[in-house]
């Protein structure tokens, strides 16, 4: 699977969730090669922009969509990579703000 092959499903999938994935299609392509590179490394598309522990189950919080997604996106308008964000933010001129990680330290690796 490469990122160009992958795109048209997660912006699918966006659409099917209420959202898009970030108009910076460089960005996203960043962000999609990582989650291939996570699925090479451990067998499942962990969260580039955290650092997995390698194992499935204690990772399945990180596990792309992040179960801190809807909760990211409801408050800042974008999720924790900004892979997928809302329609208003991507229509947004103003500066766009760091997401803070939700995951609890315990869970951190």
């Amino acid at each position: 699977m490469t990122p160009d092959r992958l795109y048209p499903a997660l912006s699918g999938y966006a659409t099917s969730q209420g959202l898009e994935l970030n108009a910076d299609r460089d960005h996203v392509m960043g962000i999609i090669a990582g989650l291939l590179e996570n699925e090479k490394r451990y067998g499942y598309r962990s969260c580039p922009c955290r650092l997995a522990s390698g194992t499935k189950e204690k990772d399945a919080d990180i596990t792309c969509p992040c179960a801190y997604r809807n909760d990211d996106i409801k408050e800042y308008g974008t999720c924790y990579c900004s892979l997928y964000v809302s329609e208003n933010w991507n229509k947004s001129a103003t500066k766009k703000t760091d997401i803070p990680e939700r995951r609890p330290d315990s869970m951190q690796f």
